[in-house]
């Protein structure tokens, strides 16, 4: 009989099993699977979600060694046979973003010149996928960032809520961008004892379908804070009013422009009653914590007793987990897509969600050639 996966939330993924001979890690990394499971970190922190990965399938990981050389630059060796194998390189994105990104093109672009069949990144947070849209005389670096993994030899990416859905039609090659939400609603079910008296919150009116798909899964209530300070462009002398308009200067009628009116943002507003209620705040990504603290601030005033924060990837960057302690934040609550064991330790507020089961039950369906519907069962449009 085949074994059953470790599974940390049952009712999530309660059908997941091991496929047969999952229980010998040596015959797994056998020739016969046909396949190999690598890190590219080079940080030991780093690699923690590759080890689980690779538990959970009976794997051993791959045999490499990928460091920095005293000039900074990149150095990857791979140090057994993978022709004609299926790769998968588990790849996490700690602080120096930049550094991670080199590491994962340079294994893929390794492992393609010691002809790999395919080379599938296991990417949980996307980086720059913030910078998805043009920015006054910015560029989409995400696009950019897309095509250097295609020219690296990656054939297929598996990644997890990506911050926006349409990123996936700048790659040239398939796209799994699985969900972080039924850990997350499982989370909330059998961690808040009395979720029932909890209210689902929107932080701005952009994360509004994100809350409902949430409130309505676990039949509660959904409340909006409208009137929160935007990432919007600010006006600013860069050139685009050339020439400039001069009050004496004649203008042909054509070229005449409406009146822009001001940009004014509204007082803050909480629509929806989260009085004598648990608030649980959902979003993608928690970095800069400010606009989840003052969210926190103002569920406080309009009478919430307790405030917990729900994010996949958990960046956490500069002082969010002081700001996070010092605040009205009771949990915060992010996957492991993303490694934060540091800042779990300045700060006990900060819990964490295993996700390492349906990535590795992605990188088993995907070599055996199985369909991934499963894995999005239940799963709304706007997760």
């Amino acid at each position: 009989m085949p074994r059953k996966l470790l599974l940390p939330y049952k009712s999530a993924f309660s059908h997941f099993r091991a496929p047969r001979g999952l229980h010998d890690p040596v015959a797994m990394n056998a020739a016969r699977s046909g396949y190999r499971v690598f890190s590219a970190n080079s940080t030991a922190a780093s690699t923690e979600l590759a080890k689980k990965i690779t538990e959970r399938l009976g794997a051993e990981l791959g045999k490499s060694v990928v460091y920095q050389e005293t000039n900074g630059e990149t150095r990857v060796e791979i140090k057994e046979s993978v022709r004609g194998q299926d790769i998968f390189i588990i790849q996490t994105i700690p602080r120096d973003v930049n550094t991670a990104v080199m590491e994962l093109l340079i294994m893929a672009y390794a492992l393609k010149t010691s002809c790999a069949r395919n080379i599938i990144g296991v990417i949980p947070y996307f980086p720059y996928s913030k910078q998805s849209k043009m920015r006054k005389r910015g560029s989409i670096v995400c696009k950019l960032l897309a095509s250097m993994l295609a020219k690296a030899g990656l054939t297929h990416i598996i990644t997890m809520d990506l911050h926006q859905k349409e990123i996936q039609g700048f790659f040239s090659f398939p796209v799994d961008n699985l969900r972080a939400s039924p850990f997350l609603l499982q989370y909330i079910q059998e961690e808040i004892p009395d979720y029932r008296n909890a209210v689902i919150v929107a932080k701005s009116p952009g994360a509004a379908k994100r809350a409902q798909s949430y409130a309505e899964r676990l039949r509660l209530g959904l409340a909006v804070i409208h009137g929160e300070a935007q990432c919007t462009e600010q006006d600013m002398d860069d050139g685009r009013h050339s020439p400039p308009m001069l009050k004496n200067a004649t203008v042909h009628p054509g070229l005449e422009l409406p009146l822009m009116m001001a940009k004014e943002k509204p007082p803050i507003t909480v629509v929806g009653d989260v009085g004598g209620r648990i608030a649980i705040i959902v979003d993608d990504i928690i970095d800069d914590v400010e606009s989840f603290v003052a969210a926190a601030e103002i569920l406080k005033e309009r009478g919430a007793y307790k405030i917990f924060v729900m994010a996949t990837h958990g960046l956490l960057s500069a002082d969010a987990p002081r700001l996070i302690e010092e605040s009205s934040i009771d949990e915060v609550v992010v996957t492991n897509t993303v490694p934060h064991e540091v800042q779990k330790l300045q700060c006990p507020k900060i819990k964490t969600v295993d996700i390492s089961l349906i990535l590795s039950e992605a990188i088993r369906r995907i070599h055996n050639g199985e369909s991934m519907a499963y894995l999005f069962r239940n799963i709304t449009v706007d997760d």
